[in-house]
């Protein structure tokens, strides 16, 4: 029986070899057996299809030394057939409604928000521990960002692809992002508005009500729920984690396929992130923050996020609180095993860019100055 330790070691061998496995989407660890943690942990490979080209590059097992004794132990490989792993924002007007793409004042997390003709999910709704009066909205960067850049992108909600319009709908602004980059590690897809009045935002989650605050890590097999502007109220377990993965960004500024590193896989029995769930954050039974979606399998079942505590520590903010306070920062038991999430490190967050964003567009005029 494989240990989190060792199959964390066997991970970083396939990951290595990875280029010459063509097929392969991603590579985590998991528990061998999703029913029974008695089995031990194994890696989890995410793969294109099915087919036998793809099957012959998955190993049924690595050998790797013993964390604690002599020798070495083989670590199983369990592979799932994900299809390719893709972001999802709507970039086109939707067939019917939906209570999560209605119009809705002030905003809470779990409703469509995007930017003119894109709709993604407000993730949360925070506040930075010096200013804890201002709020802020948290969600994906390509759910607040047209391009990836620092250009001028107004908030609207409900979202483009729901009928909201530029001015009108307008809500707020890309306040800060991080950088998606496209021949380098990334580890979030995040960004934040700022609204044009704190009045706009409401501390709350929809059907949910108050968020208690962030967990600092969580653990393969941790039960989640969420709400999403598409799928709506749904339910799911973490898979895995520390889990590398290529995400399809298709023409966002110009990025293609990106690898993200350290992920979370979250399977529920039904879609849990289909286009439009982008930004949806990922709760504890206990209403906790867990882990902000970002993109999702073809059949809508798994759930790509990261853990939302990271975003937490690169743009130095909590969960707001309607009493103008900041939620807990809550500690899982166990939450120092490598059979759970970890804290960003220091020298992890100095490779993370992260941007502030155009206050307001420039006049047409002046554009034809420049």
């Amino acid at each position: 029986m494989a240990t989190f330790r060792e199959a964390l070691r066997a991970k970083q061998q396939l990951v290595k070899k990875w280029k010459s496995m063509p097929g392969v989407v991603g590579i985590g660890v998991g528990y061998k057996n999703r029913r029974n943690k008695k089995d031990g942990a194994c890696v989890v490979m995410y793969t294109a299809d099915a087919s036998a080209t793809v099957a012959k590059q998955c190993p049924g097992s690595v050998a790797v030394k013993k964390s604690k004794a002599a020798g070495h132990v083989s670590v199983p490989v369990r592979t799932v057939v994900s299809g390719r792993c893709c972001c999802h924002p709507v970039a086109r007007p939707a067939a019917g409604g939906g209570t999560f793409r209605r119009r809705i004042r002030p905003v809470i997390a779990g409703y469509s928000v995007g930017y003119p003709r894109v709709s993604g999910t407000a993730g949360l709704i925070v506040a930075q521990a010096a200013r804890r009066a201002r709020r802020f909205l948290l969600s994906n960067n390509h759910v607040l960002n047209r391009n990836n850049s620092s250009d001028y992108t107004e908030t609207i909600q409900p979202g483009g692809a729901d009928g909201g319009r530029s001015g009108i709908s307008r809500i707020g602004r890309l306040y800060r992002y991080i950088r998606l980059r496209k021949n380098a590690a990334n580890y979030m897809d995040a960004a934040l508005s700022i609204p044009t009045s704190n009045r706009l935002l409401a501390p709350r989650y929809a059907t949910v009500g108050t968020v208690r605050g962030h967990v600092r890590g969580y653990a393969v097999g941790a039960r989640f729920k969420k709400v999403g502007r598409t799928s709506g109220r749904v339910s799911g377990v973490v898979e895995s984690i520390h889990t590398d993965i290529n995400v399809d960004y298709g023409g966002l500024g110009g990025l293609g396929t990106i690898r993200f590193r350290n992920q979370t896989v979250v399977r529920g029995q039904t879609a849990v992130s289909l286009p439009g769930d982008s930004g949806s954050v990922w709760l504890t039974s206990a209403n906790y923050a867990a882990a902000v979606n970002f993109a999702g399998s073809a059949d809508g079942r798994l759930s790509i996020a990261f853990p939302v505590h990271w975003a937490m520590q690169a743009f130095g903010i909590r969960v707001a609180r309607a009493n103008g306070g900041l939620g807990r920062v809550a500690s899982m038991a166990g939450s120092k095993r490598l059979g759970y999430t970890r804290p960003l490190s220091a020298a992890q967050l100095r490779r993370i860019v992260i941007k502030s964003a155009a206050v307001r567009k420039r006049s047409a005029r002046k554009r034809k100055k420049t």
